[in-house]
């Protein structure tokens, strides 16, 4: 190696950095020793910034760019190294590449539920995740309260700080927020939002802006999923009792296609003609319109073990005269919580004629 070239050789004729990595916010220009030679070549690439560093202040800045590195493009380095002899002479510095592009896809997430007071279902425990994405909009800042001296500094080791952040204010956010908790699925856009505006100014304070912010999913605790996947099966059967009598007419069918219940002494068919007639009384019941507002009570009485009627007062007195009812037949009205004897029932009573009391003994 000749003289010249050793000469060469240890000053830095080019500063750059061209960056192949999808995570990294600062990267160090390795000099190794060597000066970079005053009227050197600065490239600053798109989605960069260069900052140069003396003695741990921060210099001059460098958005995108081709720079001679000289007294005219470096005024505050001038100053602070009091730069003799015409300005020609090698100097050293730190030169810090600030990557200014935008990094996306970064995710946040609750460890811990949030618990939020509900009016509907009173204190819920919430989980919920997202992404968000951000960039550095100063990059002398960010040096200064972040990376420091690092000389490779990745979005993995500012990741969690800011998902503290993250989370934090969005704990606030839903605390704060009068939405219900069944609503929260179609206000995800202003939750975001509302936590964008809490966390941007302590992202600011770090040197970065805030460029997205996104509520994927909130989640409810599996018991209160439960509560709510059964209050809308029920709003899908509707009807209840008529739902009741779908469900016992298919028991019905399947007891009746069972060949060991319908041999093990006729249960299977008693057993469906229990479930028979007790679908027919509630079909009759349900047919059946109630009584007109301030008319006579309707009873239905019992004859043989079918359910007849209902009959007014003055049917049922002609019946009790005919002898087709007595005081101990079994009747029922609305109101009434079982079937009664109408001899019991007060409103009956006076259909049937009291018996006499015994005749005294005789003396």
């Amino acid at each position: 190696m000749g003289l010249w070239d050793k000469i060469r050789g240890e000053f830095i004729d080019i500063v750059q950095w061209t960056d192949d990595s999808r995570d990294t916010m600062v990267w160090r220009f390795e000099r190794h020793g060597n000066e970079i030679k005053f009227g050197a070549k600065l490239v600053v690439r798109e989605s960069q910034a260069a900052v140069f560093v003396n003695m741990g202040t921060a210099a001059d800045v460098f958005p995108p760019g081709m720079y001679d590195l000289d007294a005219r493009n470096l005024p505050i380095l001038s100053t602070l190294l009091g730069w003799k002899y015409g300005f020609h002479s090698p100097f050293k510095a730190e030169v810090y590449f600030v990557n200014t592009r935008r990094f996306t896809d970064l995710k946040w997430g609750t460890k811990n539920p949030v618990i939020r007071r509900d009016a509907e279902f009173g204190p819920v425990r919430l989980r919920a995740f997202g992404t968000y994405a951000v960039r550095v909009a100063d990059a002398v800042k960010f040096i200064r309260e972040i990376a420091g001296t690092d000389s490779h500094f990745t979005t993995g080791e500012i990741m969690e700080q800011l998902r503290n952040i993250v989370v934090a204010r969005f704990s606030d956010a839903v605390a704060e927020g009068a939405i219900p908790v069944l609503d929260l699925a179609a206000h995800y856009d202003e939750i975001a939002e509302s936590v964008g505006r809490k966390i941007a100014p302590e992202f600011d304070a770090y040197g970065l802006e805030l460029s997205q912010f996104y509520v994927e999913n909130i989640s409810l605790p599996p018991e209160v999923e439960k509560a709510v996947d059964a209050r809308s099966s029920m709003g899908a059967i509707g009807d209840l009792n008529r739902f009741s009598q779908f469900q016992a007419a298919q028991a019905m069918e399947e007891a009746a296609r069972n060949p060991g219940g319908m041999a093990a002494g006729g249960m299977g068919m008693g057993m469906g003609f229990a479930m028979a007639s007790q679908i027919g009384q509630q079909m009759a019941g349900a047919s059946q319109p109630p009584p007109l507002p301030g008319g006579a009570a309707m009873f239905y009485a019992a004859a043989g073990g079918i359910q007849t009627g209902p009959f007014d007062l003055v049917t049922l007195g002609r019946k009790a005269h005919a002898g087709e009812i007595t005081a101990a037949t079994l009747v029922w009205r609305q109101g009434m919580p079982e079937w009664t004897p109408a001899g019991a029932v007060p409103e009956l009573a006076g259909l049937f004629p009291a018996a006499p009391p015994p005749l005294p003994a005789a003396s």
